[in-house]
């Protein structure tokens, strides 16, 4: 039976690639384990980090700057100053507060109650559920992600906006919503669109101003304060309208 131990070593052979196989298999699990738990740590280091530093930029600054510079701009611009939160206009925080978020002082990140009025706006029109981002949310993606649609940002811009709630303070949030929010093309901030829009500081921006800023919000690359649509009249003179029937809750 001399051809024994030949069909033992075919068999052995045969059952080594398997194991080949299943060390890859494992290494690979394991270094998508790494990434999965980089992907959930990394938002935890951002957040907390912006609780005590000013961000100098941020991603969505970088992204447009290339969108920009494709689209054919020879000098893309960035025009982003930052206020600590005793400078920035209280005008432009309260109508921001009145037109965005109204219940953003009372809810944790999520305002459920305008989730449903959204939803049911959407079945009644066949569109997709929108307007239900609350000012922690929009400072989310506009700190640390990017303007989009996709269930990938949103997924993102939800963890995102638990643990800023957790980690900051309201007042915090806001500062950092009413500095990095976009509000024109390659502007950033109130202080530069103040700038920009109107060739002020935003301590000089009027209640009518002030208005137009926070109107023009939802759709800052389109819409021009100085050469208002009609929709963008109507949402500033919605907002101060509103302004004096909301108690401002000081922070």
């Amino acid at each position: 039976m001399a051809f024994l131990p030949a069909r033992a070593a075919a068999e052995t052979a045969k059952k080594a690639p398997p194991a080949r196989s299943g060390g890859a298999r494992k290494r690979w699990a394991k270094r998508l384990g790494w990434c999965l738990l980089a992907c959930l740590v990394l938002p935890v280091l951002e957040v907390g980090s912006v609780r005590f530093v000013d961000p100098p930029a941020t991603p969505l600054m970088g992204i447009r700057w290339v969108q920009d510079r494709f689209a054919g701009e020879q000098r893309p611009r960035v025009v982003y100053h930052w206020l600590p939160w005793g400078e920035l206009p209280t005008g432009f925080l309260r109508s921001a507060w009145v037109s965005e978020d109204a219940r953003f002082f009372r809810h944790h990140g999520f305002d459920w109650i305008e989730m449903r009025h959204a939803i049911d706006r959407a079945k009644r029109t066949g569109e997709d559920p929108r307007g239900s981002s609350t000012i922690t949310m929009q400072c989310a993606r506009s700190l640390f992600l990017w303007q989009g649609h996709s269930y990938v940002r949103k997924g993102m811009e939800a963890y995102y906006t638990l643990w800023m709630e957790m980690l900051l303070s309201k007042r915090r949030i806001f500062e950092l919503y009413a500095n990095v929010i976009e509000m024109g093309p390659g502007v950033y901030g109130v202080e530069a669109a103040s700038r920009y829009h109107y060739g002020v500081p935003s301590r000089q921006l009027s209640p009518e101003q002030d208005a137009f800023l926070a109107a023009l919000l939802p759709a800052p690359r389109k819409w021009n304060p100085r050469a208002p649509s009609r929709r963008l009249l109507a949402r500033q003179r919605h907002i101060l309208h509103e302004l004096p029937l909301a108690r401002w809750p000081a922070p």
